[in-house]
C-alpha cells in the first residue's frame, strides 16, 4: 500500500504551452528530481540552464513524422502505468530498464484556436500523444501526479513545498481535472466535426469553467464555462449567473440590428429596444421610455462605442451591467464612480450555434434560432397597402419578438418597442400586458406575435387601439376568423410562415 505522501523522483514533461514552466522546472531540478522531456520542450528546458534527459535516450527510438510520434512507446507508458504495489509490474520495469514517472506534466495542442480552419489544417492540432499520456497518468493517480494545465503549477508547487511530494488527495484532484480536460478536448473535436454528419453532436465541450459565487439562487452551485472568452470585464463586481444569462439575451437581440441600437433586458426578457440613426443618447432614451420601471436594475446592450454623453445619462439610473463594443475614456471615467456597475467590452460578439438544456433526466439539444427578418411577407387581409415605414416596423417587431419568452407579444412604433407582453400562459394575457405597457402610444403602431393566434379574441382586443398592422406566423385552424377580425377592425395582417417560440 502506498504511503500518504509520494516523493517526486522522475518527471516527464511535454507541453505546447510553456507558460510557467521555468519556476516549475527550477524547483524540481533543485530538489534532485530528474527531468525527462521531448523535442521542443526539452530544448526549452535546456535553454533555461536546467539539466534534462531526452525521451529518445529511454526509447532508443528517434522522434519521427515532424514530432508527431515521440512518446507512444512501451518504455514511456510502462513508466507511467506501472503499479508500484504490484511485484510483477515492478519486475517488468526492472527487466526493461524503465524509469518510474512520479509526475507527468503535459498540455495539449490548441485545437480551440483553429475552430474556423479547414479540416486539413485543424487536423494538425489534434493531439494524440498528449491525451494518451494524460489519461495514463490520471488512471494511475494512486502513484502518479498529473498536471494537465499551467493553471495547476502554483497549486503543485505549494503542495510540493509543504509535503516534499504529493498527497493522495492532491493526486486524485489533479486526475479528476485531467479527465475533465481530455474529455472536453475530444468533445470539442467531435462537436466541430459533427457538421459533416449533418446531425447534432452527442458530446459537447464546455471549455474551462470559472466558478461563480452561486447559481440562480444562493443555494445553487454555479460556473461559467467557455472555450474562448473574447469579452472583457472592465470594471465592477464579479458577474453573477443571472447577469450572464441576461447579458447574453441582451447582446443576442441587439446584434440583430445594423443601425445604432440599444436593448435593455430584465429577467431574461427585453423591456426596451430601439434602433435608429439618431445619436446614441437619444436611442438610449427611446429604449428606456418603453418601460422605465422594469428597466431599473437591468442589463443594457449597445452596439456602438459608449460616449460620455450617453454614459452620463446611464449613470443616473441603476443598472447591473453595460455591454458595448467599446467605451470612450471619458465614458469610463464617468461610470467609474459607480463601483459596482459592471462594464463589459465585447467588440465582436459570437454565439454558440447549439442550445442545451436538461429534460427528463437527459438533455435537449437544438441549433440556435438564426432566422432573421421575413423577406417575403404574405399579406392576408383585404387591406394590402403596406408602406415602407410600416413594413420596417413589422420587421423590427418580428426580430424583437424572436427574443421574448413565449407567449410573446411586441408592440412597436417608429423603430422602438412601446409595449412587450412576455412569458404568459395565455396569448390573450400577453396582448393585454403589451397594450397596457404601450398605453397612449399605440396609434399607428404595429404588433408582432411569436406564434399564431388561436382565436380572434386576441385581435378583438386591438379594437380602437390605433394599431395599424400585425405580423404573425399563421397556421391556425382559425386563421380565417382571425383575418376576418383584422378586416373588421381595419388592421393589416402579414404572415411570415415561421414561428419563434422561446420557452
Amino acid at each position: 500500500m502506498n504511503p500518504p505522501v509520494l516523493p517526486i523522483k522522475h518527471v516527464l514533461i511535454s507541453v505546447f504551452d510553456k507558460t510557467g514552466l521555468e519556476p516549475l522546472c527550477q524547483k524540481l531540478s533543485a530538489s534532485g528530481t530528474k527531468l525527462y522531456s521531448t523535442g521542443g520542450t526539452a530544448k526549452h528546458i535546456a535553454e533555461m540552464g536546467i539539466e534534462v534527459i531526452s525521451i529518445e535516450s529511454i526509447t532508443q527510438f528517434p522522434e519521427m513524422m515532424e514530432g508527431r510520434v515521440k512518446t507512444l512507446h512501451p518504455k514511456v507508458f510502462g513508466g507511467i502505468l506501472a503499479r508500484r504495489s504490484e511485484p510483477e509490474d515492478l519486475k517488468s520495469v526492472e527487466a526493461h530498464h524503465i524509469p518510474l514517472f512520479d509526475l507527468v506534466v503535459v498540455n495539449l495542442y490548441p485545437f480551440w484556436d483553429h475552430l474556423k480552419d479547414a479540416k486539413e489544417s485543424q487536423s494538425k492540432y489534434i493531439d494524440i500523444g498528449g491525451p494518451s499520456l494524460l489519461r495514463a497518468a490520471a488512471k494511475n493517480s494512486v502513484s502518479v501526479t498529473v498536471l494537465s494545465s499551467s493553471q495547476d503549477y502554483h497549486a503543485f508547487l505549494e503542495e510540493f513545498e509543504n509535503f516534499q511530494g504529493t498527497t493522495s488527495g492532491f493526486r486524485h484532484r489533479m486526475a479528476a481535472l485531467t479527465f475533465q480536460r481530455t474529455s472536453a478536448y475530444d468533445a470539442m473535436i467531435a462537436e466541430t466535426w459533427a457538421a459533416d454528419l449533418k446531425t447534432l453532436p452527442t458530446v459537447l465541450s464546455l471549455g474551462t469553467a470559472t466558478p461563480l459565487r452561486y447559481g440562480e439562487n444562493p443555494h445553487q452551485l454555479g460556473a461559467w464555462a467557455s472555450l474562448n472568452q473574447d469579452w472583457k470585464l472592465l470594471q465592477g463586481k464579479e458577474l453573477s449567473y443571472n447577469n450572464l444569462l441576461d447579458a447574453d439575451s441582451a447582446v443576442r437581440l441587439n446584434e440583430e440590428f445594423n443601425q445604432t441600437s440599444v436593448t435593455i433586458v430584465k429577467h431574461n426578457n427585453p423591456c426596451g429596444v430601439a434602433s435608429s440613426n439618431l445619436p446614441l443618447k437619444e436611442v438610449f432614451e427611446l429604449a428606456l421610455a418603453c418601460d422605465p420601471k422594469s428597466a431599473f436594475g437591468g442589463i443594457v446592450a449597445i452596439n456602438r462605442e459608449l460616449d460620455s454623453e450617453t454614459a452620463e445619462r446611464i449613470s443616473q439610473i441603476f443598472f447591473e451591467v453595460i455591454i458595448a463594443p467599446q467605451f470612450s475614456q471619458e465614458a469610463r471615467n464617468i461610470l467609474a464612480k459607480k463601483k459596482n456597475l459592471r462594464l463589459i467590452e465585447w467588440s465582436k460578439p459570437q454565439f454558440n450555434n447549439l442550445e442545451v438544456r436538461p429534460s427528463l433526466g437527459g438533455w435537449l439539444i437544438q441549433s440556435r434560432d438564426s432566422v432573421g427578418v421575413s423577406k417575403e411577407l404574405t399579406i392576408v387581409t383585404e387591406n394590402k397597402t403596406l408602406s415602407s415605414k410600416t413594413e420596417a416596423d413589422l420587421q423590427f417587431a418580428w426580430l424583437v419578438c424572436k427574443h421574448v419568452r413565449s407567449n410573446a407579444i411586441v408592440i412597436v412604433k417608429d423603430g422602438l418597442t412601446v409595449g412587450i407582453g412576455a412569458g404568459q400562459m395565455s396569448r390573450v394575457d400577453a396582448v393585454k400586458i403589451a397594450l397596457d405597457k404601450a398605453s397612449g402610444k399605440t396609434e399607428g403602431a404595429v404588433l408582432a406575435s411569436d406564434a399564431f393566434f388561436p382565436f380572434r379574441d386576441n385581435i378583438d382586443l386591438l379594437k380602437d387601439s390605433g394599431i395599424s398592422a400585425v405580423i404573425q406566423p399563421g397556421g391556425s385552424q382559425r386563421d380565417s376568423e382571425v383575418i376576418q377580425a383584422c378586416n373588421e377592425h381595419h388592421i393589416l395582417m402579414a404572415f411570415t410562415g415561421c414561428r419563434h417560440f422561446r420557452h
